[in-house]
Formats: structure tokens, C-alpha cells, sequence
């Protein structure tokens, strides 16, 4: 079985899905209302640039090359200019995802698309459905905005594809889809690589030699009976060392972490499936429904059948 990390499968269950945002073009002034209620907007600048005001209030400057993704689901803008400037923008706005919302990628709610004038902004936005519940945990560990810069060149090859798939016909907007979803995570990484001490202790513990080999066991076998000594085995070191390591990354033991990536798996799949009691246990490695139930209701406060039938 091929090596899984936890941030491959958080992803799995957020896709691009009917993105209609290619190559938008706007000449100043204007603001774009984002009001999808996605869980995740990605927003790549291509030419030119604008400044993202977020439901607090706060004002994050975009220009050529950067990639910000915003964490939904409240309404944003993105301005030519900051709020506090009183010049009369065009207004648009995005709601694509929302109920009866009518968006093609040739016309978009006055936005213009092809080629850019000189001084006009060009933008790809895409939008992010989640498909269930286990995308919550990637979610808590994002800041309400991400900023990060790409090379010129990845800008130009990312500009180029976005026409070519606005110009075909056949699997136009699964190539655009499939674009926008290699974008998010390339974004997300890089994201995770330059955060340091402040990226989530899962994504730490990937760079870690003695902890990483354990962590991708774990991650690809869940249902597995793992113990300490069993994830020091597949790292490949003592028990004593593994452990010690594992405790000063991650902040918390071994076990401990199991544990929580198994509630957090366990409480998508009694959301998102209606699996019984049992399957679930033995997916997430509990030898009976009995013990997993304990200890769902032990670190989440209800049984597993009162939490999904409040999920539901």
C-alpha cells in the first residue's frame, strides 16, 4: 500500500467542483463579493492586484504571483483598493455554489473574460466544496487567510493552462477542476513548509526521520492494533526513543494521538456514512463496537448514535 500522510488524506475530501472562475479581467475600480459559503477560495493574481477584506475586518494586500486562499464560510471581498479609499468601485459578485446560482465561465456577473487590457487585473479563482466532515480538521489549522508568493514562471504556465481549458470544449471544466485542486495543495504545502513551529504538530512530525516512517503506517493502516512499540518497529528505533521523540514534537504521547486521529475519522464516518456501529469501530481499530463506543463517548461527551443523530 502507497505511503498516506495526513495531509493528503485531510484533502481527500475537498474538491474543486464546477470552478467557473478562469481568467477574470476587471479594470479598476472594482470589488468582487465572495459569497459562496465555501469552505475554502483560493485566488491566484496573475496581473495586477487588489487587497482581501475579511469578515473581521482585516485587510490582506494580493499582488502579481500571489496565492491566497481564505477560509470560509463568511462573505469577503477582494478590492482594487483598500476600504478606507472612497473612490466608487464596480461592484460584482460570486455566488456559484449557492442554491439556484446560474454561473458560466463566459459571463459571470459583468466580469469580463480573455485578455487583459493593459492596467486590468487578472485573476483564476476557484471555490472548494467539502464532500463530508473530515475536512473540519485541515480547516482548524488554517488562518482565516494564507498568503503565498509563487514564482513568475508558475504564474505564466498557470495563466497559460487556464485559457487552454477555457478554450476546449471536452473536459474543459474537469481539466480546470483538476487545475485548481494540484494549485490548492501545492499552495497548502508550501504554506505548511514555511509556517515552522506554527504548522499543526501532524504536518511537523512528517519532517521528522524517526517519527514520519510511523506516522504513514498509521495513517495507511487505521484499523491496525497499534501500540508504541509496534510504531517504533516500523520507524525503526527503540520504544524508549520513539516515544520520547514523539512526546517533544507533537505535544502529546503516541497513543494519545491515535486516539484523536481515530475520533476525528470515526466522527466523519458516523456523519458522512451510514456504516453500522461495528464497521466503524474495526475501521478505526477498535476490536468491538462496545469498546469503541466507550471511548467515543469518553473524548467526545456522547454515544456514537446521539452524535450521529445530531449530525444528521
Amino acid at each position: 500500500m502507497a505511503p498516506v500522510d495526513p495531509l493528503s488524506s485531510l484533502l481527500s475530501g475537498i474538491r474543486a467542483e464546477g470552478s467557473v472562475v478562469s481568467h477574470a479581467v476587471l479594470e479598476a475600480p472594482w470589488t468582487i463579493r465572495f459569497a459562496d459559503g465555501a469552505p475554502l477560495t483560493m485566488v491566484s493574481v496573475l496581473r495586477g492586484g487588489g487587497t482581501l477584506l475579511l469578515p473581521d475586518g482585516t485587510e490582506q494586500a494580493v499582488g502579481v504571483g500571489d496565492t491566497a486562499i481564505v477560509r470560509g464560510p463568511d462573505p469577503f471581498h477582494l478590492a482594487d483598493l483598500p476600504a478606507s479609499c472612497n473612490r466608487p468601485h464596480v461592484e460584482y459578485e460570486i455566488a456559484c455554489f449557492t442554491e439556484d446560482a446560474a454561473c458560466t465561465a463566459q459571463d459571470l456577473g459583468g466580469i469580463r473574460w480573455g485578455n487583459d487590457p493593459d492596467g486590468a487585473t487578472a485573476l483564476i479563482v476557484g471555490a472548494y466544496r467539502a464532500s463530508g466532515h473530515r475536512h473540519q480538521r485541515l480547516l482548524r489549522a488554517l488562518p482565516p487567510v494564507l498568503v503565498i508568493n509563487e514564482d513568475t514562471e508558475v504564474c505564466a504556465w498557470l495563466e497559460t493552462a487556464a485559457a487552454d481549458a477555457a478554450l476546449r470544449s471536452a473536459g474543459s471544466q474537469a481539466l480546470m477542476d483538476r487545475l485548481l485542486d494540484w494549485a490548492l495543495v501545492c499552495t497548502l504545502r508550501t504554506w505548511f513548509e514555511q509556517a515552522g513551529p506554527d504548522a499543526p504538530d501532524w504536518y511537523r512530525g512528517l519532517a521528522e526521520p524517526i517519527l514520519a516512517p510511523a506516522l504513514q503506517a498509521f495513517h495507511a493502516r487505521p484499523s491496525q492494533t497499534w501500540t508504541v512499540a509496534a510504531l517504533a518497529a516500523e520507524s525503526g528505533v527503540s520504544r524508549a526513543l520513539f516515544a520520547k521523540r514523539f512526546t517533544e514534537v507533537m505535544g502529546r504521547p503516541p497513543l494519545a494521538y491515535l486516539t484523536e486521529c481515530r475520533m476525528d475519522e470515526a466522527e466523519a464516518l458516523l456523519s458522512d456514512t451510514d456504516f453500522a456501529i461495528a464497521q466503524i469501530a474495526k475501521s478505526v481499530g477498535y476490536a468491538d463496537a462496545f469498546g469503541f463506543s466507550a471511548a467515543f463517548k469518553r473524548h467526545r461527551g456522547l454515544s456514537p448514535s446521539v452524535f450521529r443523530a445530531a449530525a444528521s
